[in-house]
Parts: C-alpha cells; sequence; structure tokens
C-alpha cells in the first residue's frame, strides 16, 4: 500500500537580489530586483507502507523543503502531495496524527522539564490511550536505554540522550510515518548503533515507513535498501544502493605489501597507482579488470606478502556522482 505520493511538485522561493556598494544599497531602497529559485522542481515519487528510504543530497537541494511539505509546514507552489490519503496542509492536524518527525538540529522536548514529563504532555496532545502510552514506554525504555535519564531535565541530558529522547517523543502516538533529519548528527558509534537497531526494529514490528535525510552514508548503508538522490531540487536517482554501486561504484583499490620494496611499480590499465617503501596501492576499474587479473599479473612480477581489496564506500559514489555529474549525465 503506497503511503506518500508526490506528483510533479514545486516549491518556488522569490528573493531581491541585492546591489553592491553603497549606491547600489540606496537603488536597492526604490527598486528591487527580484530572484526566483525552485528549490524543489517537479519531483515525482510513491513510498509504500514500511519501506526505509534514504532521502539524500547536498545542502541546499531540495531535502528539508520537501519534508516540510510533507509534514505540512510548507505549501507547495504546484503539484499533489498525499500522506496517507490526506492532503498534508488542508488536512494538518490529522496528518500530525499519521506522523512522527525528528530534526536533528531541533527538540520537540520542553527544555526544563525532566524527560518524562515532556512524555505525559505529548500523550495528552496526541491524546494517546493510558495502555498504549505505557506499552510504549516500556518498549522504548528497553530499546533505546532511556529508564537511566528519564526523570532528568532535558536541559542535563548530553545530545546522544536527547536524541534517543526525541525519537521516543515521535513515536509515542504509534505513526505510520516517521521523519528522521540528521537524527544521528554528532553522536558517538556506541549511540549510532543503538539508534540504528531501533529504528529496524520498530520498522519491522509496526511497518513503520522511515525517510531518512542524513549526509551520514553510513546510516543510508545500514538501514535502506532504497536511496533517492536530489541535487538542484531534481531527483536524479530513485533506486536500490546495489543498483548505484552497480553503476557508479566499479572503481576499487588493490592495498599490497611486498616482502622487499620494488623499484618501480608498473601495472597495465590501472588508475592510479602509490607506492611508499613496501607497501603501494593501486586504483583500477572492475568493469575493464577483474582483480583476480590485477592479483595474478602482480604476483607473477614482485614477491607479495599480503593483498586486500578494498571497495569504494557509497560515500565515495555520491561524493563522485556530485563532483563529476554522473548521474545528470546518465539520465540526460
Amino acid at each position: 500500500m503506497q503511503v506518500i505520493k508526490i506528483e510533479d511538485l514545486y516549491k518556488t522561493f522569490k528573493t531581491y537580489k541585492r546591489k553592491k556598494g553603497f549606491v547600489g544599497s540606496i537603488q536597492t531602497l526604490f527598486t528591487k530586483e527580484y530572484i526566483t529559485v525552485n528549490a524543489v522542481d517537479g519531483v515525482s515519487f510513491g513510498i509504500n507502507e514500511g519501506e526505509i528510504i534514504g532521502y539524500v543530497g547536498p545542502n541546499g537541494a531540495g531535502k528539508s523543503t520537501t519534508i516540510k511539505m510533507l509534514t505540512g509546514i510548507l505549501y507547495p507552489t504546484s503539484g499533489v502531495i498525499e500522506v496517507c490519503g490526506l492532503i498534508p496542509t488542508k488536512d494538518r492536524k490529522r496528518n500530525l496524527m499519521h506522523i512522527g518527525v525528528v530534526f536533528g538540529q531541533r527538540t520537540q522536548l520542553w527544555w526544563d522539564l525532566p524527560l518524562i514529563e515532556s512524555f505525559e504532555l505529548l500523550r495528552h496532545i496526541y491524546r494517546v490511550p493510558e495502555k498504549i502510552y505505557r506499552d510504549n514506554i516500556a518498549l522504548f525504555a528497553e530499546l533505546l536505554d532511556i529508564d537511566e535519564f528519564i526523570n532528568t531535565p532535558v536541559r542535563l541530558l548530553s545530545l546522544g540522550q536527547r536524541m534517543r529522547g526525541d525519537i521516543a517523543a515521535s513515536l509515542l502516538h504509534n505513526p505510520d510515518i516517521l521523519y528522521l533529519d540528521e537524527p544521528t548528527i554528532g553522536l558517538d558509534v556506541v549511540v549510532k548503533e543503538r539508534i540504528r537497531q531501533f529504528i529496524k526494529e520498530i520498522n519491522i514490528e509496526r511497518k513503520t515507513t522511515v525517510i531518512l535525510t542524513t549526509h551520514d552514508l553510513s546510516d543510508i548503508e545500514a538501514l535502506c535498501n532504497r536511496i533517492m538522490i536530489i541535487d538542484h531540487g531534481k531527483v536524479i536517482y530513485d533506486g536500490s544502493i546495489d543498483e548505484i554501486r552497480r553503476r557508479f561504484g566499479t572503481e576499487s583499490t588493490l592495498l599490497i605489501e611486498f616482502k622487499e620494496p620494488p623499484d618501480q611499480l608498473e601495472v597495465d590499465g590501472a588508475l592510479e597507482i602509490q607506492l611508499e617503501g613496501i607497501r603501494a596501492s593501486i586504483k583500477f576499474d572492475r568493469k575493464r579488470f577483474t582483480a583476480s587479473d590485477l592479483i595474478s599479473e602482480i604476483a607473477g612480477k614482485y614477491p607479495v606478502l599480503d593483498l586486500t581489496i578494498e571497495d569504494i564506500s557509497l560515500d565515495g559514489i555520491i561524493r563522485d556522482v556530485y563532483e563529476e555529474g554522473k548521474l545528470h549525465e546518465s539520465v540526460s
């Protein structure tokens, strides 16, 4: 079942252009030149119940603008948005009952109140039945380990504790959809892993649909099977992580340790060779050469002690996509 439907969505902002210098500032007071910016530019996609989607892109690409329109905070300039059959800007209250939202840079918790009292206030705001509320608190205490600080004022919580509290707060009313905007920013690896496992559990147990926007692509790799990449307001890729790796992640690096340092290292077809003492790294394209062929060639010429192959990370693939415009070329 499709829980989110977006068709030909646009969000346009109009800003006025400031002229430089003192004279330009005076002229701006009397005549203003406006610039139109398409923050979201003809986006269309659908999301099914129970999916975990990675929605990624550089700063200013349109990620947060899309999420704000889905939540009903922003009105679209044009296009269609449906969330659980509702139009977010027309049915804001009903829409809010279906969604949970976590913004990593902001909190929905009351700063001076103990965490549990924030939960109690949100229970009344969302009219959560007592049994569901108690069951959820028990579940979150188990999966997020919030018992140790649940009676602590929010202002005294660490970043990791506050983030766990925010995620729990967003799920108290059993929403169908969870929007996560940078949920692990600034957190240590232990807390990150706990939050990732919690998201997986909630997704499996409740079929909660999750849309994750983040610059930490290790979150995407750990949680998502599907990734959407947005750039300059347009979705330039929508598919599986395996597919984007197959299409664009063909570069690998062979790390070698020799028994003795070679005078020089020559490998036919290598994209890049770095040699330092007895260690070398050779970057190659798997579409042109297999790792076994490369290893056979090197082992036949040089005394090799150890070999390791490293594939390019998802972070590296996405970075190359933006820097080299590979996706733009592939879809044009």
